[in-house]
């Protein structure tokens, strides 16, 4: 029952949102998002406990749907997915908090597409039936297409279009591989996830390695991962801060976890024979992605390719097939969020006050509003894996793994990839060094966060520094399930 009230939760707020005028949506948005963090954090709680003491660690609930189709309205949550559903239920009412003070058009149809793109998203990270899983992965991508295109930037329309046929054509791709999987052994429950692996692993190893390819572009292309991830500065530049903390923050994740609960287990000679290429095209992509970063001037644009070096290091890293390097990716995708998020709240604050992301034209940060320029070195130590934040264990752990790796190039695949924290220090820092602590601006600012912008910036910097003291809860949320997935 837990699980469908953490769909349920934001699809009926969603709904609901679109027939109240006012403050009352807001209040809907917050009040249904904080339910829905205390029901995924109680979830958490739930498996962790039960892993800890050797019991049945996962929760799973099944009702018939489309019984004409072989497909179940079957949810399974296991240490994985229950953390990145806890994940989601932080970073939106963290969105809600830090925009509460602004005023949006037709704030009705904004709050209600946002609480429909986190019914998606809870639902992908959920789904244990493979058209459910689709149902699902569509359902967040609609909801989001709409808001970029409606409260988006100047070349929104163009921009969301591309996004879209990206994401469209690979969605399609993979629901071709699906429905070809599930000819292989129809039945009653011929979308289940028992089924579609079963069937996928049963194929040729020839035949395995182009449906590999149908299935792993869908998931590449939400990563992204290079050369699939020339939609995503843009979109992330014309999106407004709410919707590009969706895309970043929870978004990316969904092509990460389809990677390792669908992909892994439904093609593992298909991922064995193509997983040198993948974790080579995710290290191109780490450092193109950080010499990009490096001559940006757009704070938006700048954190965007970040986003795809952090994204490569976390690709090349499942990829390396070792249970450390899985490990770490679990943790580093909850990590992620909490620093991306972090990191777009600091921008959405610069924008709003110096009426520019251009760093050439900012400066002086630290003079004329110290709260948000402590809060901005807090999240970059985070965003370049400092000893004592959130990012380090993580990335640890993901290097760690791609030198464990069985492949005979692991040790250049780990140097090249290593690149990507020197010129991560390199950007960062020097986004720091312009915007907070640089020369005087003639735009200098006067005001400090808000109240409600402090309050949501409080809850990142928190588990910045809680996750990076102890990580030891989410270690343990994930560690059976990168057992089960390495042996």
């Amino acid at each position: 029952m837990m699980l469908t009230l953490l769909l349920l939760i934001p699809l009926i707020a969603g709904i609901l949102s679109f027939f109240l005028k006012g403050e009352g949506v807001k209040i809907l948005a917050l009040l249904s998002t904080l339910a829905t963090l205390v029901l995924s954090g109680f979830v958490s709680y739930e498996i962790l406990v039960a892993g800890l003491s050797g019991t049945n660690n996962t929760l799973d609930f099944s009702m018939p749907w489309i019984p004409q189709l072989g497909t179940e309205f079957s949810l399974h949550a296991d240490g994985m997915s229950a953390m990145l559903c806890l994940l989601t239920g932080i970073v939106m009412p963290v969105i809600i908090i830090a925009n509460w003070n602004k005023e949006v058009e037709r704030p009705w149809s904004f709050y209600g597409l946002m609480l429909l793109s986190q019914a998606g998203i809870t639902g992908v990270f959920l789904a244990y039936d493979a058209l459910l899983f689709y149902a699902f992965w569509e359902l967040a991508l609609i909801p989001v297409y709409f808001l970029c295109s409606q409260w988006g930037g100047e070349k929104r329309i163009a921009v969301t279009f591309k996004f879209f046929v990206y994401t469209f054509v690979g969605s399609l791709m993979m629901l071709a591989a699906l429905i070809y999987l599930s000819t292989l052994n129809p039945g009653a429950n011929s979308y289940s996830w028992a089924n579609i692996t079963h069937a996928g692993a049963s194929l040729a190893p020839e035949t395995q390695s182009w449906v590999f390819w149908m299935i792993f572009i869908a998931f590449a292309i939400k990563l992204p991962i290079f050369p699939f991830h020339t939609w995503q500065p843009d979109t992330y530049e014309q999106s407004p801060t709410p919707v590009t903390i969706i895309l970043s923050a929870l978004m990316v994740k969904m092509g990460m976890f389809a990677v390792l609960r669908w992909l892994f287990p439904m093609v593992p000679q298909g991922v064995a024979f193509w997983s040198n290429t993948v974790i080579i095209l995710s290290i191109i992509g780490i450092v193109y992605a950080s010499f990009l970063a490096i001559v940006q001037t757009d704070l938006k644009r700048l954190i965007a390719y970040s986003s795809i070096a952090h994204m490569g290091l976390m690709c090349a890293a499942a990829f390396s097939n070792t249970q450390m390097g899985m490990h770490g990716l679990m943790v580093q995708m909850f990590n992620h969020g909490i620093n991306i998020t972090g990191m777009w709240l600091i921008v959405s604050m610069v924008e709003n006050r110096y009426g520019t992301r251009d760093m050439t034209k900012l400066g002086g940060m630290a003079t004329a509003a110290p709260q948000m320029a402590i809060a901005l070195a807090i999240i970059s130590f985070a965003n370049i894996a400092l000893p004592l934040t959130n990012g380090f264990i993580g990335e640890f752990m993901l290097f760690n793994g791609i030198f464990q790796s069985a492949s005979a190039y692991n040790i250049v695949f780990m140097a090249v990839a290593g690149l990507g924290i020197i010129l991560g220090a390199v950007y960062t820092l020097n986004m720091v060094q312009k915007t907070a602590f640089g020369n005087t601006t003639p735009m200098l600012i006067s005001k400090d966060m808000t109240t409600n912008e402090s309050l949501a910036m409080a809850l990142i910097v928190v588990l910045v520094i809680f996750l990076g003291v102890y990580p030891k809860p989410l270690l343990e949320l994930t560690q059976s399930v990168a057992q089960m997935m390495v042996p």
